[in-house]
C-alpha cells in the first residue's frame, strides 16, 4: 500500500508481518477532513510526593498574576504562564500525618482511626463517571511505593488498587501485542468468567421469589455489581480484540534501585506521557513514595546521608535541610521538563497540554511537623489562563475538593460536589 498517495487511512490500520501486527499511532491522514474540527479528548495526570516539600521555599510571598517566584519556584521560570499555584488549600477533617497520602484523592476524614474506611478516589470516581473509552479507565502508578497498604486510588468501597510499580510491566501491558495464541488464551480467560457470571445470575432470580424486602434490597444491589461486572468483562473483552498502539519511544529500563528515585520518577512520568499520546488511557495517577524511599542520590551524586523520611524530619538542622531543598529543586524540574514536553506535543491542531491538567501536590504541608494543612499544590495545563498565584487563607484552608470539582467538570464529568466540597473553584 503506498500511505503517501492514500487521501485518508481507516485509524485501526496496522502493518502485519509473519502472523504479528502492529498498529500505528494518531497519523492526520487518518483524520477526514471533515472531522478537523473534533475537540480532542481531556486527560489528568496527579502526581503526588507523600513528603511534599519545604514550604518556606515553595509559597509565594504575594498573590495574583504579578506574584514574586519563590526560590522552588523560580526553577519553573520558563513555564511560568503554564501553571498557576495555590496556597491555603487542605482536606478538612483529613489529620494524621503520614497515612493521610492514601487520603489526597479522596478526602475521607479520620485517616485510619479507628473503624476507619476509605471511599472512592477521585480518579475512580472519574472513570466511573466517564465510562471505558479506552484500553486502560486509569493507570495507577507508584515510585517505590509500599503497594499493598499506599496507594492513590481507591475504589467506591474504599478498597484499596495497587500501584504499577514497574516501568517495563506498564510498557509491555500498554504497547506490547501478544501473539494469537496468548490473545486467544485471553478471550477463554475472560469468557470464562462471564459464563460464571450468567450462572450467578440465574441463581438470583431463582432466589427471588423466597426472599424478603430487604434481603431483595440487598440482592437487587449484588445483581447490579453482577451487571456491572459483565459490562466491564465485555468492554474488556473488545479491547483484547484490538491492536495495541505504537508508542513513540523505546522500551524503558528497567530501574530497581531505590535510590535512583528521582530517575525513576521521570521515567513514569514519561510513561504517562506516552500512555496519553497513544490515547491509551486519559487519567494517569502517580505517588512517589519518599516516606519508604532509603538514601537516595541527588543529581546522579553519592546518596543522601539517611533516608527522605529521616531528612524530611529535618528539626532545622543545616545539612539535613540543605540536602531537602536539593532533591526538591529536582522534583521542580521533573515538573518543568513534563510541562515544557506535553507543551512541544501536538494533537489535532493544539498542544498535548492544552488537553491535559496535571496536577502535582502533597498530603503534607510541613512534613517535619507532621502537618497536613496548607498544602502545596501546582495545577498546569488544562486549558485554563494560568500564570498567577490563588491564595486562600492559611489559618481557614478552602477545601483542596473545590479544585477537584473543577477539574472533574473539565474532564466532562457532570459533578457538583465531591467529598468535602462545598463548591465550585473558578479559575480566570
Amino acid at each position: 500500500m503506498n500511505f503517501l498517495s492514500t487521501p485518508t487511512l481507516p485509524r485501526r490500520t496496522v502493518l502485519r508481518s509473519a502472523g504479528a501486527s502492529l498498529a500505528l499511532p494518531l497519523l492526520e491522514c487518518m483524520t477526514p477532513a471533515r472531522a478537523s474540527a473534533a475537540e480532542p479528548p481531556r486527560r489528568m495526570l496527579i502526581f503526588v510526593n507523600n513528603l511534599g516539600v519545604l514550604p518556606k521555599n515553595f509559597f509565594p510571598s504575594t498573590a495574583g498574576r504579578d506574584y514574586e517566584a519563590s526560590p522552588y519556584l523560580k526553577e519553573l521560570a520558563s513555564v511560568r504562564n503554564e501553571f498557576t499555584v495555590f496556597s491555603g488549600f487542605s482536606h478538612p477533617g483529613v489529620s494524621g500525618g503520614h497515612s493521610t497520602d492514601n487520603c489526597f484523592l479522596t478526602a475521607a476524614r479520620g485517616a485510619f482511626k479507628s473503624g476507619f474506611r476509605n471511599s472512592i478516589s477521585l480518579d475512580q470516581f472519574a472513570a466511573d463517571k466517564l465510562g471505558q473509552v479506552t484500553r486502560f479507565p486509569t493507570l495507577n502508578l507508584g515510585v517505590n511505593i509500599d503497594k499493598g497498604n499506599r496507594s492513590l486510588s481507591w475504589t467506591r468501597d474504599g478498597v484499596l488498587l495497587p500501584a504499577e510499580d514497574s516501568a517495563p510491566k506498564l510498557y509491555e501491558k500498554m504497547f506490547v501485542q501478544g501473539d494469537q495464541e496468548s490473545v486467544a488464551r485471553e478471550l477463554r480467560r475472560i469468557e470464562s468468567r462471564g459464563s460464571i457470571l450468567d450462572t450467578l445470575r440465574g441463581e438470583t432470580r431463582r432466589l427471588q421469589d423466597r426472599l424478603g424486602s430487604a434481603d431483595k434490597e440487598r440482592l437487587d444491589q449484588y445483581a447490579t455489581s453482577v451487571r456491572e461486572v459483565e459490562q466491564r468483562l465485555q468492554v474488556a473483552r473488545s479491547w483484547e480484540m484490538k491492536a495495541k498502539p505504537s508508542p513513540s519511544g523505546p522500551a524503558p529500563a528497567d530501574l530497581q534501585d531505590k535510590k535512583l528515585f528521582f530517575e525513576k520518577i521521570g521515567l513514569m512520568l514519561s510513561i504517562a506521557q506516552l500512555a496519553f499520546e497513544t490515547d491509551s488511557t486519559r487519567i494517569v495517577t502517580l505517588m512517589a513514595d519518599a516516606f519508604v524511599t532509603p538514601a537516595f542520590q541527588l543529581n546522579g551524586r553519592a546518596p543522601t546521608t539517611e533516608s527522605y523520611h529521616g531528612l524530611s524530619h529535618h528539626g532545622q538542622a543545616e545539612t539535613k535541610v540543605k540536602q531537602l531543598e536539593e532533591a526538591d529543586r529536582q522534583q521542580m524540574a521533573l515538573i518543568r521538563d513534563l510541562i515544557g514536553n506535553l507543551a512541544r506535543r501536538q494533537e489535532a491542531g493544539s498542544r498535548l497540554l492544552d488537553q491535559t491538567m496535571v496536577l502535582y501536590g502533597s498530603n503534607m504541608g510541613d512534613a517535619n511537623i507532621h502537618d497536613n494543612t496548607n498544602l502545596p499544590l501546582i495545577l498546569a495545563g488544562g486549558g485554563f489562563r494560568h500564570g498567577q498565584h490563588i491564595a486562600h487563607r492559611r489559618d481557614n484552608n478552602t477545601p483542596l475538593c473545590n479544585l477537584f470539582i473543577t477539574l472533574l467538570q473539565r474532564m466532562g464529568v457532570e459533578a457538583d460536589s465531591f467529598a468535602s466540597s462545598s463548591g465550585r473553584l473558578e479559575l480566570a
